[in-house]
């Protein structure tokens, strides 16, 4: 199918990880020109670009930091390259199961700057984009998580952060993107289990996958594909043009209860 994207040029953050490199090759697939950020983990980028067969610059950046966010943006626009679609996928999970009574502030602190802060601070430089350079349509595709939807034991920062992306940045930013760009969308897929390495610990645990996927109707774990394929289609006006503000679950139909008890 014509996802109608060939040309088109999409900024990927986090494009280094599991998710975002799968999303950087599925976008390549439709004709896409890329921006790819990473932060410190260039070498995937690297090897990526071996196999494309156009220029795909990849541009280090700590969205965290206000200065390096506006930074990458110049530079992703300094041939006067115009950024159609914006993919906000960079993000933390930290892995160790720590209850909030037990959590630090500099756990919570580091978490929420990392996968709320950064989301904001890439979203906003995108939206100057627009309003610098107008255009009838754009698109933004937050990667948000299930632990947004159902909350996460363990790991409140994470499903704090994630909500606040999901339900408050996905919300309010349809709304925004349409004074900038009448036809302009923004969207969220949330992946639920998703073997990368950020999650490798959990889903290589044949326990922990066994008790994950006895809450998800297809039992399976995703692979970034799985998710990377969502993000294409939201991404697309052609497929997606009248769906904005969606929060879009890839799990598996996961629920927030046991559905293969015992």
């Amino acid at each position: 199918m014509d996802t109608g994207l060939n040309g088109k040029c999409v900024l990927i953050t986090g494009a280094s990880g599991g998710i975002g490199l799968a999303t950087a090759r599925a976008f390549a697939a439709e004709g896409c020109r890329l921006v790819l950020h990473y932060h410190r983990n260039r070498q995937p980028l690297d090897d990526l670009a071996k196999q494309l067969s156009m220029d795909s610059p990849a541009i280090s950046a700590d969205l965290r930091d206000e200065d390096q966010t506006q930074t990458l943006f110049d530079k992703a626009l300094g041939s006067g390259a115009r950024i159609d679609t914006l993919v906000v996928n960079a993000g933390v999970w930290p892995a160790e199961f720590t209850p909030l009574h037990e959590m630090s502030l500099e756990q919570w602190t580091n978490t929420l700057r990392t996968d709320l802060t950064a989301a904001f601070l890439t979203c906003r430089a995108f939206l100057r984009h627009l309003q610098a350079d107008p255009r009838e349509s754009a698109s933004i595709v937050l990667v948000g998580s299930t632990a947004a939807l159902f909350g996460e034991a363990g790991h409140a920062d994470y499903a704090a952060a994630k909500a606040g992306l999901t339900h408050g940045l996905t919300a309010t930013l349809k709304n925004e993107i349409v004074r900038l760009a009448p036809r302009g969308r923004v969207n969220c897929v949330c992946p639920g289990w998703t073997d990368t390495p950020m999650s490798a610990d959990c889903t290589h645990d044949a326990e922990a996958v066994r008790q994950a996927t006895a809450t998800m109707a297809l039992r399976r774990i995703a692979a970034p594909e799985d998710i990377a394929a969502v993000i294409v289609f939201l991404a697309s006006e052609r497929l997606a043009g009248h769906i904005s503000g969606a929060i879009l679950p890839v799990a598996g139909g996961m629920e927030g209860r046991l559905l293969h008890p015992g």
